[in-house]
């Protein structure tokens, strides 16, 4: 198969789809790849590199998509890219399509095989391409959270772990997943007040087990996310429906009654966010004030930290690409139903049951187009 890994064009994204060593994986078996120059270089991933494994180096995207028969991203294709896919075309990356109908039409219009790394799941349950980016994200959470509670960026002028005699920031963390438990690690290390809300009592059980009197665990409801969040000084946002739009757990009249100068970070901006009040930002801009509150809303959190982004992903994604450039999209879809999860869009029809009924799409199951 041909396989092609163009370079990323989103807002300040220096990630790459394949790092040399997967694209090894794939021509040590017969397959030729074609990776735009300069893909990886921000990232200290040189051309020659790339060549040494046996890449095929092309001068532009548009040859890129021409060409290749899978094309292999990390971020979900912008408007300039959906438009260059072709019927029967494979795309694998993340795509994020609930809370964004405008990809989400392009693609079915595209007639391309869209597999989203995000829904793809794993043999112990979970999402094993998304869990790598979510540990980043989460973890990344709270530096971004501590930077931003600075007075020079706009907060109330905090620091985190306070000092003696002065009591240390609030982190209040809404999600226990893998976001959530990042999340909690860096902020149990920083010495500030952590607490941490679910809805699952067995994973709340868990970290107490673990973490004890160093965090506060509380059932999340309605009631418990408003007294957290009005005594806050941090929150990170950090919950997941699997394919599906986020809730919104905070609202506009919730965040106009929290602290001045608070800072809340919305892990979750990738399927809507979880804040009423959030919106996508970039990390050429990635804040903006609600009600004196500073809103952190970066869609590409890990993109800051991309080589190391990079090879956490393509750990977890070069087995599904290999599969997929060997057996051919039908083949290995039948082969793994972990894989088939992450069917999205295919030829046209929506095969993901959360985006078919976020968007008003019928439903066509993954099964029914590999008959």
């Amino acid at each position: 198969m041909i396989v092609g890994v163009p370079k990323e064009i989103k807002n300040h994204e220096y990630r790459v789809g394949m790092t040399p060593s997967s694209v090894r994986e794939l021509t040590s078996r017969g397959h030729k790849v074609l990776v735009q120059k300069n893909a990886g270089t921000e990232i200290g991933l040189s051309d020659e590199q790339y060549l040494a494994v046996g890449a095929e180096l092309v001068d532009t995207a548009k040859e890129i998509f021409e060409r290749a028969e899978m094309i292999v991203k990390v971020k979900e294709p912008q408007p300039v890219e959906c438009a260059m896919l072709r019927s029967g075309q494979i795309l694998y990356t993340y795509l994020h399509l609930a809370p964004d109908p405008e990809q989400t039409a392009a693609l079915v219009k595209s007639g391309a095989i869209c597999i989203a790394y995000e829904t793809i799941t794993g043999a112990n349950g979970g999402l094993p391409l998304l869990a790598p980016m979510s540990e980043v994200a989460g973890r990344m959470s709270i530096q971004a959270g501590a930077a931003h509670l600075e007075k020079s960026k706009g907060g109330m002028g905090l620091l985190l772990g306070g000092v003696p005699g002065v009591a240390p920031a609030h982190i209040v963390i809404i999600g226990a997943g893998v976001v959530g438990t990042n999340a909690m690690q860096m902020a149990v290390g920083t010495g500030a007040r952590v607490t941490v809300l679910d809805k699952s009592i067995d994973r709340l059980r868990q970290l107490d087990l673990v973490y004890g009197n160093r965090i506060s665990t509380v059932y999340s409801n309605a009631q418990s996310i408003e007294e957290a969040v009005l005594s806050a000084d941090l929150v990170i946002g950090g919950v997941l429906v699997p394919g599906a739009a986020a809730p919104k757990l905070v609202s506009r009249s919730l965040i106009s009654r929290m602290k001045k100068g608070a800072v809340v970070v919305d892990v979750a901006i990738d399927q809507g966010g979880c804040f009423e009040t959030s919106h996508a930002t970039t990390h050429a801009e990635p804040t903006y004030v609600v009600d004196g509150v500073i809103h952190y809303c970066v869609a590409n959190m890990p993109g800051a930290v991309a080589r190391t982004s990079t090879f956490a992903l393509n750990n977890a994604t070069v087995g599904h690409a290999v599969a997929l450039a060997s057996k051919g999209w039908k083949q290995a879809l039948r082969d793994d139903i972990h894989l088939r999860n992450g069917l999205n869009v295919c030829e046209g029809k929506v095969t993901y049951a959360a985006v078919a009924h976020d968007l008003g799409y019928q439903h066509v199951t993954a099964d029914s187009v590999l008959n």
